[in-house]
């Protein structure tokens, strides 16, 4: 029987030159098209709210950029924003590697961008839609059109197949109201975050019962916990 052989694969592993973010979102990625269309937003008048002094602050167009990407993917909590921040490719890439938490991403939610977000997003909205980039969810059924019943509200990246402007900007209303809910709920919302060291005390416990109950790889274990051991 032939030797099978995996390919190398090691997740602490540092790359010597780190390649270009860019490299990895596909040129005709949709995040590109919402970057593209907030660089060219006059946002003026939000930029007018900031006072010079101070810490630097974060730039509002690159904040702008997450949180429309974060809405037209159905992403409406801060936390969740934040999170994917640091995992998801398009994310990063918008950020440019920069990572608001979600305390940050609020604020700027609820402080400056009050009474002005609503007509930036919906212009947004109309812009991608009568380009064809985004639509509403639908379903069909027995070849009849109905709106999505697991979230009826969710906009999808495919073909436009909504063509009524005031149906779509009433859509675009609800999915706005659903964001501030999220936002407001999220302002009440206990804060609850995991030191590293008890995340790793946590993740410990669980490979500690994997060993008991004899579903762990001991060999695989060891190596990495040597490996650990050995760095600097």
């Amino acid at each position: 029987m032939a030797k099978v052989t995996f390919k190398s694969y090691n997740p602490n592993d540092n790359l010597l030159f780190p390649p270009c973010l860019g490299d990895y979102l596909p040129k005709n990625h949709n995040a590109r098209v919402v970057s593209a269309i907030i660089d060219r937003l006059d946002i003026s008048e939000i930029e007018s709210g900031y006072k010079g002094g101070g810490a630097s602050s974060y730039n509002p167009r690159m904040l702008l950029k997450v949180i429309v990407y974060a809405y037209l993917n159905n992403v409406y909590s801060g936390r969740k924003m934040e999170k994917l921040l640091v995992e998801n490719i398009a994310f990063m890439w918008l950020s440019g590697m920069q990572r608001p938490d979600f305390r940050t991403i609020n604020l700027f939610r609820s402080k400056r961008l009050a009474g002005k977000f609503d007509s930036l997003f919906t212009q947004v909205v109309l812009l991608l839609n009568e380009e064809g980039f985004v639509s509403l969810d639908v379903q069909y059924i027995d070849g009849t059109k109905i709106e999505s019943v697991a979230n009826k509200y969710t906009f999808v990246w495919k073909g436009s197949v909504e063509k009524n402007k005031a149906r779509l900007e009433a859509k675009v209303r609800s999915v706005l109201e659903t964001a501030e809910q999220t936002l407001e709920l999220e302002g009440s919302e206990p804060e609850e975050e995991l030191s590293s060291e008890e995340m790793a005390r946590r993740a410990e416990a669980i490979l500690d019962k994997m060993d008991r109950e004899g579903i762990s790889d001991k060999k695989m274990r060891k190596a990495i916990e040597s490996e650990g051991r050995e760095s600097p």
